[in-house]
C-alpha cells in the first residue's frame, strides 16, 4: 500500500553511481529507497528531468513529499538519471560530443537504464521510466530508437511529442535553428533565482511556467536549484522539432514509431501549461499502440501550469498519487 500523500516523509536511503556511454560522459544516477516500504518485486522507476533543469527538484518539494519521496513511500526504488550536460554528470573523454536530442535518447538514456537494472535490488528485471517534460519526450525517442528496450510502463508527465499546440513564445524563441544554436545563454539559474521570488507580487510573470497561487514562493531559492543552463545544441535540435512539428531522429519519427509501442502509458497534463499545452502533452494517445491513461491536473478556478505539476503545493495529491495508484495497477 502506498503512504498518503500527506504524510511526512521518512529519510531516504541515497547512493550514486556513474555509468560511463559508450562515447565517453559519465551520467550522474542517483539512486533511493524507503527501506521500510521496500518491496523488491516491484519495478524500478527511471526518473528523467526535463529542458534546462536537473533531478534536483523530483527530490524536493516545498511540502515536504516530494516526487522521489511519494514513489519511494510505495515501495519502488527509484534512480534520478542526470545525463549529459544535467547535474554532476561529466566527460570522461575530453573529445566527448555535446548534449543532443540524439545523443541522450540513443546513448544516455540507455545507458542509465541498464545501469539502473544492473545495480537494483528489484526482482521485476525492467524499470518504469518516468519522463518530466522533455524527459518524457526523450523516453519516447529511446522506445522509438532501441530494439529492445527494458521497460515495463511510461509515464510522461507534461511531455511533447507532436507539437499540436506550440505557445508563441515558443515558436518564438525557436524560430530560427540557426539562431537558437548559435545563441549560448549562461547564468540562467542566477536569472531565475532573481525572477521567481518576484512572481508572488507578479503573478504573471511566470503564468506561463507555474501559477503562483499554488506555489510556495518562500522556498524559491531552494527550488532553482534544479535550472541548468541549456546547451545551444540542444536549442537548435528543438528548433528544428517545432518547426517539423513531430521530433525525428537518425531518420525516425519518433511519433509514428509509438504505433508500434505496447507498453502501458500515462499521460499527465496541466490544464494551462503555457510551455505543453494539454493538447500537446495529451496528443500521444493518438498513436500509442498501447493503453493509454489521462490524468488532467487543474480546474478553471485553481489552474496548473507546468511547474506546479511538480512543486504545486496540490501536486502530491493531485498528481504523485494517482501516478503511484497507476503504477500500482496489475499488469
Amino acid at each position: 500500500m502506498s503512504a498518503p500523500a500527506s504524510a511526512v516523509p521518512r529519510a531516504l536511503e541515497r547512493d550514486e553511481r556513474f555509468p560511463t556511454t559508450s562515447d565517453g560522459w559519465a551520467l550522474q544516477l542517483t539512486r533511493f529507497v524507503d527501506r521500510a516500504a521496500f518491496r523488491p518485486e516491484l519495478a524500478p522507476i527511471v526518473l528523467v528531468p526535463g529542458y534546462g533543469m536537473n533531478s534536483f527538484i523530483l527530490g524536493f518539494h516545498p511540502g515536504g513529499t516530494s516526487l522521489v519521496h511519494a514513489l519511494c513511500a510505495s515501495g519502488r526504488e527509484v534512480w534520478c538519471a542526470d545525463l549529459r550536460g544535467q547535474g554532476r554528470s561529466h566527460r570522461v573523454d575530453s573529445g566527448a560530443p555535446p548534449p543532443s536530442l540524439r545523443r541522450l535518447a540513443e546513448r544516455d538514456l540507455p545507458a542509465a537504464c541498464d545501469a539502473a537494472l544492473e545495480a537494483s535490488e528489484s526482482t521485476a528485471g525492467r524499470v518504469d521510466v518516468l519522463g518530466c517534460s522533455l524527459g518524457g519526450s526523450l523516453a519516447f525517442a529511446y522506445l522509438a530508437l532501441a530494439p529492445t528496450p527494458p521497460v515495463r510502463r511510461v509515464v510522461a508527465i507534461g511531455s511533447p511529442l507532436r507539437w499540436i499546440a506550440t505557445p508563441g513564445l515558443l515558436r518564438a524563441a525557436f524560430t530560427s535553428r540557426r539562431l537558437a544554436g548559435a545563441i549560448r545563454i549562461a547564468g540562467t539559474r542566477r536569472v531565475a533565482g532573481l525572477v521567481f521570488p518576484l512572481a508572488g507580487k507578479l503573478p504573471g510573470l511566470l503564468a506561463l511556467y507555474a501559477n503562483a497561487a499554488n506555489i510556495d514562493l518562500e522556498e524559491a531559492a531552494t527550488m532553482v536549484r534544479t535550472v541548468e543552463d541549456p546547451h545551444p545544441r540542444m536549442n537548435r535540435d528543438i528548433a528544428a522539432w517545432v518547426k517539423h512539428g513531430d521530433l525525428v531522429l537518425r531518420g525516425v519519427n519518433v511519433t509514428e514509431a509509438m504505433r508500434r509501442r505496447r507498453e502501458p502509458l500515462l499521460l499527465v497534463a496541466a490544464n494551462r501549461d503555457g510551455i505543453v499545452p494539454e493538447a500537446t502533452a495529451l496528443g500521444p494517445r493518438e498513436v500509442w499502440g498501447g493503453p493509454v491513461s489521462v490524468l488532467r491536473v487543474g480546474t478553471p478556478e485553481r489552474w496548473y501550469a507546468h511547474a506546479d505539476l511538480f512543486v504545486g503545493r496540490e501536486a502530491p495529491e493531485r498528481v504523485f498519487a494517482p501516478i503511484v495508484s497507476w503504477l500500482d495497477r496489475p499488469e
